[in-house]
């Protein structure tokens, strides 16, 4: 149990406290003087368990203590990492649903065909599209959290008038193009894992 596996089972225990505390701050009979600490605790838990998320990697890289169980709980962990803090933010109506399905189906297919590829001895690593949607998602999950906090609607808010909604559904549009973009790339690049047939059944 080294420090990467350790940092990879804190960021799952971390994102069930924040669901926990998201919970119960929607609650009608918590004080309301309770509700903003809950709400900002939450967050920066959030905000810390997605911290861990590129510090575990990068430690059992450097100092080579990649491990078959850091093979398996951190992608897990990234899962139920993406899909709490999503399911939280529809819940609060913080974005649709459908944005959420979007993203999470992706999320559930490529961990599929990298699941595959473990299986056929290769190794599917990120490319920058796909660091590119990690980015924009956790950037995404900053600016609908802090608006969850501090309560400021994105919907009808404006800057520099402006309304926030137009941006904010920009925003999450081309994080919906840049998750399906990435996703499409991996099983158009890696479609033999899936496409081949065997000679023997060929034969």
């Amino acid at each position: 149990m080294n420090l990467p596996n350790i940092l990879t089972i804190s960021r799952i225990v971390m994102v069930l406290i924040f669901v926990v505390l998201a919970t119960l701050a929607n609650v009608g009979w918590v004080d309301a003087h309770w509700i903003f600490t809950m709400r900002l605790t939450a967050y920066a838990l959030a905000i810390l368990a997605g911290a861990t998320d590129l510090l575990d990697g990068y430690l059992a890289r450097r100092w080579n203590q990649v491990t078959d169980f850091g093979a398996l709980m951190d992608p897990l962990a990234d899962k139920i990492f993406v899909t709490a803090t999503m399911l939280i933010a529809v819940e609060y109506r913080l974005m649709p649903a459908w944005i959420a399905v979007a993203v999470l189906c992706r999320e559930f297919m490529v961990t599929g065909l990298r699941t595959l590829a473990a299986k056929k001895q290769v190794v599917i690593s990120a490319d920058r599209w796909g660091k590119l949607k990690t980015a924009l998602q956790m950037v995404m999950l900053a600016i609908a959290g802090a608006s969850w906090v501090w309560e400021f609607d994105l919907y009808s808010e404006k800057w520099f008038h402006i309304r926030l909604w137009y941006v904010w559904n920009a925003y999450l549009w081309g994080i919906v193009l840049v998750t399906v973009l990435s996703g499409l790339g991996y099983f158009i690049r890696f479609r033999h894992l899936f496409l081949h047939t065997d000679e023997k059944s060929e034969n």
